[in-house]
């Protein structure tokens, strides 16, 4: 699960909650609000970390709605593999009316990053409402736009309606743990041709308020990194500490550590990224702005990029970014080391590969005593996706009737989501807008995990409009 892209480029996460948003109060739930709000209390009362939780159960649980509403079972796919029974998903079809307009695909994972009750104000896993916010442990990320997508299954079959594009829905298990079973990848290996469609609508993109109730911009999400990790490893003959000497593993890696610290990866373009700085420098008459629009125009100006750079959200857009988060080295107190290990954890810039950035860490080492290897799983290319007017386009509209004034702004993940397996086997995905976040990152991934109730319920109106606009389009 990847950082929230606005919030990433705006103020990030980890920060502490210094006051709520405050917006306006929501008036009296209509009654479809009202059963949309019983289900995303279920999704998220349903506990999906892959300790103690299960993804198999509340893909079972969503079969059930979707068959209530009038699905039939060979509509419905339920699916796992033997070696996870507990992390298995969901896929769901709406038959469209054209032969041949091709289906779009709605995303999202069902599971959650842990949540310990002893560390949280609340019970991580009772969706509680209080102060204008949802909170519990997915309330952000992403159990609202899964529940958006199956409420919109669900009342497009009971309502009757009859898109000109099948409509798809996968919900899978995996996104948030790199070794554990992804049901995305899975899906677009095995069942390729169930989740087939022209493009993908997925999580990382979103709104983002000034922290006092007033949103900024709306991001559609075009693009993502790869993140991919790598074992640095050192060993040695070792002996008693007694008699030291300068062959040392532990030394030998934390050189090696300083050196993968200092490289800085060249700077990239993806049409996203371009536009993206073109649009946000061109927007603020500052330093910055003015640095961000010069790059925009030419990579290679050294000066602009300096000042770029300084913010280190924009450094990690410009480039693949490499940082050691895991160490280990030594065996016992009184002997030298034998043997000494890092994990480097690289964001991998669209369209560079695994066995390229694995080749510039090894130089920038220049230590052939010092092993590099890819960690499994190993991720596919990042493929940015276009800028596909027929996607940003009905977003773009929507955004207007429903934010007047608010921007609606292409954005590239530094983070990583199970788009990236989609897009492998020729799938666009993009990150829709809609529902928004705070500057202090809304607790995702940490602490108090919180959502404004107002943008649960008008990203759900929001995406429903968008999901038809899509689904009704040549």
């Amino acid at each position: 699960m990847p950082m929230r892209i606005m919030v990433a480029l705006c103020l990030g996460l980890g920060m502490q909650v210094v006051a709520f948003a405050q917006e306006p109060p929501m008036p009296p739930l209509r009654p479809d609000q009202v059963t949309f709000r019983a289900l995303y209390k279920e999704l998220v009362e349903t506990n999906t970390t892959l300790s103690v939780g299960s993804c198999t159960l509340a893909a079972a649980h969503i079969a059930a709605h979707l068959k209530s509403a009038g699905f039939a079972d060979q509509d419905i796919t339920l699916f796992s593999v033997s070696e996870h029974p507990k992390e298995g998903g969901v896929v769901a079809v709406l038959a469209g009316t054209s032969k041949s307009a091709k289906p779009i695909l709605l995303l999202g994972h069902l599971d959650v990053v842990e949540a310990k009750r002893e560390d949280w104000t609340r019970d991580p896993f009772t969706l509680i409402e209080e102060n204008g916010y949802f909170f519990g442990r997915g309330t952000s990320d992403m159990k609202a736009l899964d529940a958006t997508w199956i409420d919109a299954m669900m009342r497009f079959k009971q309502g009757g309606y009859h898109p000109k594009r099948t409509i798809k829905m996968a919900l899978t298990c995996g996104e948030e743990t790199t070794y554990a079973f992804n049901g995305a990848d899975w899906l677009a290996k095995n069942k390729p041709d169930l989740v087939a469609a022209a493009f993908a609508l997925n999580e990382g993109g979103g709104g983002q308020t000034d922290g006092h109730g007033k949103l900024l911009v709306q991001s559609m999400q075009v693009g993502e990194k790869a993140a991919q990790n790598y074992r640095l490893e050192t060993v040695n003959a070792g002996g008693h500490s007694s008699i030291p000497i300068r062959d040392n593993a532990i030394y030998e890696l934390a050189d090696a550590l300083a050196k993968v610290r200092d490289h800085e990866f060249p700077v990239k373009f993806t049409d996203t990224t371009r536009a993206f700085f073109a649009r946000a420098g061109a927007a603020r008459d500052d330093e910055l702005g003015h640095a961000m629009l010069a790059l925009s125009k030419n990579p290679d100006d050294h000066a602009a990029e300096a000042i770029v750079s300084k913010d280190r959200r924009y450094h990690s857009m410009l480039r693949t970014t490499c940082v050691a988060t895991l160490l280990e080295g030594g065996h016992a107190n009184n002997a030298l080391p034998q043997r000494a290990v890092a994990n480097v954890n690289c964001r991998i810039f669209p369209g560079e590969t695994v066995e390229q950035t694995q080749a510039a860490l090894v130089a920038a080492i220049g230590d052939p005593g010092v092993k590099v290897t890819p960690v499994l799983p190993i991720r596919p290319v990042a493929v940015p996706p276009p800028l596909d007017p027929k996607v940003l386009g009905p977003a773009e509209k929507l955004v207007a009737k429903y934010f007047p004034g608010v921007p609606l702004v292409p954005t590239m993940s530094t983070g990583a989501t199970d788009g990236i397996f989609l897009e492998a086997v020729g799938i666009p995905v993009y990150g829709v807008p809609g529902g928004w976040g705070d500057p202090d990152g809304n607790g995702v991934h940490g602490l108090n995990e919180r959502r404004s109730v107002r943008s649960v319920f008008v990203g759900r109106d929001f995406l429903t409009d968008l999901v038809k606009a899509y689904a009704d389009a040549p």
